[in-house]
């Protein structure tokens, strides 16, 4: 079994010994003496689980420790304290708000290995079913729309090929995470991922950066260079933007489709490379060919499996389900005191109609938990309120699922994510509420 990573916080050296009793064919420790210390660990591995041991604690601390915690939530963190700082509100509110499980020094290496061992299991589970994302590259497709279904589907179809896949959508609809999603799921997903923007590279560039060049073909070319094309090999190359490529640039695209080979600039020899091509485009690119902007036969190589990536105001089923996700993904952006959203910014976000798609919604919401005030995030936050208390545009069956879930999740928030008091406020069972959570998948 591979040794499971651990990041280990205590600026006293007999503190961290206790780690020392940890197996090392079960833990790999990283320690850090202080939490800038633990900053760039954290920034040079990835880690599911921390132990944060203070057998001596600053009450004035709690504050900085709290931040701390608050801004690397996807972690599970276990905490060792002396008893009598249990005695502190602050010390309480850390292991509370922040924390999977504490312990109390002196601690038995024995329980610290199994709490330490059930919260990199609960870390284990929470990885796998896609919440808690650490990077925009590492986003999962949020939705449960029927549209989302469907591309989902799609895509799951797609992955098993090699063939080039089109993906077609309106701009910030989220077409590359597609294309990622394609090659996580696809025999090449241990190779790279290389993204070309074919608008952003400068038109007299393009030869060199998608092809390579060998040294002294044109000035400033002081070594051989290998192409983005080339550096996929093994992988997958995402071409976005495909519309915007020179037509004198689509023709050496085409010849690489039709026989998987390369010619740097300045070299008399073809490479061949074993890459797949996922293009992406806003345009349609019929148009394009009829208006004799873009090569017929490159667009049938590229068309053999396209997609369609839905508009975001064509799955308003999932917009709530979008702001909760980037609420999490975005953690670390918001004030402590901020909760989630209110009933009145999740009817303007369903009334709205995204013509920025995703790209504006993760804008808007990432705008609102840096200035909302409150506790929950109102329209005005989102620059939506002239669509407060719009009414939803939704089928009556979705609106009332809709006003379901709003009215669960808000009474949990205010609650504190207390069940029982949750459920007491909305006036039903306990039981009842657990019920409606997992009819909803909503988590306590």
């Amino acid at each position: 079994m591979n040794a499971r990573r651990l990041l280990c916080i205590s600026p006293r050296s007999f503190d961290i010994a206790l780690c020392d009793q940890l197996p090392a064919s079960e833990w790999d420790v990283h320690v850090a003496r202080d939490l800038n210390a633990a900053r760039r660990l954290l920034g040079e591995h990835s880690f599911l689980v921390g132990l944060l041991l203070l057998s001596e604690i600053d009450p004035g601390r709690c504050a900085e420790f709290d931040d701390f915690l608050h801004a690397h939530d996807t972690l599970e963190w276990v905490g060792g304290f002396k008893p009598g700082a249990l005695e502190l509100p602050a010390c309480r509110d850390l292991i509370l708000d922040r924390m999977f499980d504490h312990l109390t020094m002196p601690v038995d290496a024995q329980r610290l290995a199994a709490t330490l061992g059930h919260a990199y299991g609960h870390a284990t589970l929470r990885l796998g079913s896609g919440r808690h994302e650490t990077d925009a590259g590492s986003l999962a497709i949020v939705g449960r729309s029927p549209a989302m279904a469907r591309l989902l589907r799609q895509v799951g179809r797609i992955a098993k090929v090699d063939a080039p896949a089109l993906v077609c959508g309106e701009s910030g609809s989220g077409k590359e995470l597609v294309a990622q999603a394609i090659h996580d799921a696809s025999r090449r997903s241990n190779g790279p991922f290389v993204v070309v923007n074919c608008g952003a590279i400068p038109a007299a560039l393009i030869q060199s950066e998608l092809f390579g060049h060998e040294k002294g073909s044109f000035t400033g070319a002081g070594r051989q260079t290998r192409g983005l094309i080339e550096a996929a090999s093994g992988g997958t190359v995402f071409l976005d933007e495909i519309g915007d490529l020179p037509l004198e640039l689509q023709t050496n695209l085409l010849r690489f489709l039709q026989e998987s080979t390369i010619d740097r600039v300045g070299s008399t020899r073809s490479i061949r490379v074993d890459v797949r091509v996922i293009a992406a485009t806003n345009v349609d690119l019929e148009t394009a060919v009829s208006a004799g902007a873009f090569r017929k036969d490159l667009f049938y190589r590229l068309n053999v499996l396209p997609l369609w990536v839905p508009p975001l105001r064509e799955r308003s089923a999932d917009i709530e389900l979008l702001a909760q996700h980037f609420f999490h993904k975005f953690g670390s952006e918001r004030s402590r005191k901020l909760k989630g959203f209110s009933r009145r910014a999740l009817i303007a976000m369903a009334a709205h109609d995204w013509p920025g798609n995703v790209r504006e919604l993760i804008n808007r919401i990432r705008r609102a938990m840096v200035l909302a005030e409150g506790k929950l995030i109102q329209p005005a936050d989102l620059g939506l309120e002239h669509l407060d208390a719009a009414p939803i545009r939704v089928p009556l069956d979705e609106a009332r699922m809709a006003a379901e879930r709003h009215a669960i999740s808000g009474s949990l928030q205010y609650a504190g994510r207390n069940v029982s008091h949750a459920a007491k406020q909305l006036g039903i069972s306990r039981m009842t509420l657990y019920r409606l959570m997992a009819k909803h998948r909503i988590d306590a």
